[in-house]
């Protein structure tokens, strides 16, 4: 007998006995299933830092008071500084005073590199919009910016115009509306909401335009803001938090030499000597979502870990099922022995039934691993993920699950005496 004809026995055998090869395939598919469905749902996760973080470019970065915190595990009140050279050191949780708007308008008139510049504050993310008898959750987040604030973090306007230079100047009661805003307030239509008057907190507001939606990115709505500008929310919303500088060169390759001409310029503002560190942090945008992405690691490694444990109570539990599936074909390998089978084609086909269980098991827990984790990519709003280099290395997997399960039985199957075997009951 050829290997095709070896294989084609096997196979029919592996179909004759359903409950048996069902059982062993769903435990196989269940490793296989877990394994893949979180790497999906990680690649799904990366997918949405690298959108959410990375909105300004890799031709950007922020100058702030503190490092954005990204936590998924470990001490939460170590903090990691990264200075322009990229290297990696402890330092204290104080990093000295805020920075205030006359140091973040100073930076911005004592920085001369080309570039698009922005100053940016954070209100509060307690307010309430009204409109005539229509009003908000109290839940509303209220950013002050300047006219380069929407460029610099990716926002685009569906109506109406962006602040300008005069709004920033004046700090005149002004605003933009964030979608979901806009569309509770003015469900006869987002674009009315242009030169209508709104209330925040009961102060009035007159509407300069509305963002197009950008939809939530892990629990926080970014259709559910308000922007102004920061010289207003100085004014009207005082919240103690830090000023925030962004910048935006021309060239991916000037980055490096914007911010060190940056950092220069900003020790001299906040009046450090050439002994005392810097007491604030130098963000690239692709850099927060790569360091986002890195914190995720765990998790991949948690899955390989839950997935080979699986594995292996699979393997055991497919090598338990083939021995007793040569105890009860004892009689049927000493017939084909009888006919002329060789122990080489008995040994054969009972290694592929074991390799054929376990690769229809990766097929399965491939599948079911991909619906899974694309299940939370829909959540995100993500494209769907697919992990290819994950399907091939499960497949292989499986594969050697399957020749190590098989293999000792096999070799049981091919020792057995042709004569005892036909005498078997």
């Amino acid at each position: 007998m050829n290997f095709r004809d070896v294989f084609l026995l096997a196979f029919r055998t592996v179909r004759s006995n359903k409950l048996r090869t069902g059982l062993t395939v769903a435990i196989i598919a269940f490793g296989i299933m877990a394994l893949v469905g979180i790497i999906t749902a990680i690649k799904a996760m990366n997918q949405k830092f690298s959108e959410s973080f990375s909105t300004m470019g890799a031709n950007a970065f922020t100058v702030r008071y503190k490092e954005r915190n990204i936590h998924f595990g470990g001490d939460n009140n170590q903090e990691i500084k990264l200075s322009k050279k990229g290297k990696k050191k402890e330092k204290k949780s104080n990093l000295g005073k805020q920075i205030t708007k006359d140091e973040a308008v100073l930076f911005l008139k004592s920085y001369h590199f080309p570039s698009t510049k922005s100053i940016s504050i954070f209100g509060n993310r307690n307010n309430i919009v009204s409109h005539e008898e229509r009003k908000t959750s109290p839940n509303v987040a209220l950013y002050g910016g300047n006219e380069n604030f929407l460029l610099m973090n990716g926002f685009t306007l569906a109506y109406g115009r962006n602040l300008n230079r005069m709004d920033v100047e004046t700090g005149r009661n002004v605003c933009i509306l964030g979608y979901d805003i806009a569309k509770k307030l003015f469900r006869e239509g987002i674009e009315r909401a242009v030169n209508a008057v709104v209330r925040i907190n009961n102060i009035p507001y007159r509407v300069l335009g509305v963002m197009e939606s950008r939809g939530s990115t892990f629990g926080f709505n970014r259709d559910n803001l308000i922007i102004t500008t920061y010289e207003n929310v100085d004014r009207n919303f005082p919240s103690g938090f830090s000023f925030v500088m962004a910048v935006m060169t021309d060239d991916l390759r000037q980055v490096n030499e914007a911010m060190g001409e940056a950092e220069g310029t900003f020790r001299a503002i906040r009046k450090l000597n050439t002994t005392e560190e810097n007491n604030f942090v130098l963000d690239r945008s692709d850099s927060i979502a790569e360091k986002a992405m890195k914190s995720l690691g765990f998790l991949t490694i948690s899955a390989t870990v839950i997935g080979l444990i699986t594995l292996i109570g699979a393997a055991i539990g497919l090598m338990n099922i083939m021995l007793v599936s040569v105890s009860e074909r004892t009689r049927e390998v000493g017939l084909i022995k009888a006919i002329g089978g060789k122990r080489k084609m008995v040994s054969r086909q009972f290694l592929l039934e074991a390799i054929i269980i376990s690769v229809l098991g990766a097929f399965f827990g491939i599948v079911l691993g991909i619906f899974v984790g694309n299940l939370f990519s829909m959540v995100l709003k993500t494209g769907f993920v697919v992990p290819w280099n994950w399907v091939f290395y499960g497949i292989i997997i499986c594969t050697i699950v399957g020749l190590l399960a098989g293999l000792y039985p096999a070799l049981k199957a091919g020792r057995l005496n042709p004569i005892e075997a036909l005498r078997y009951e």
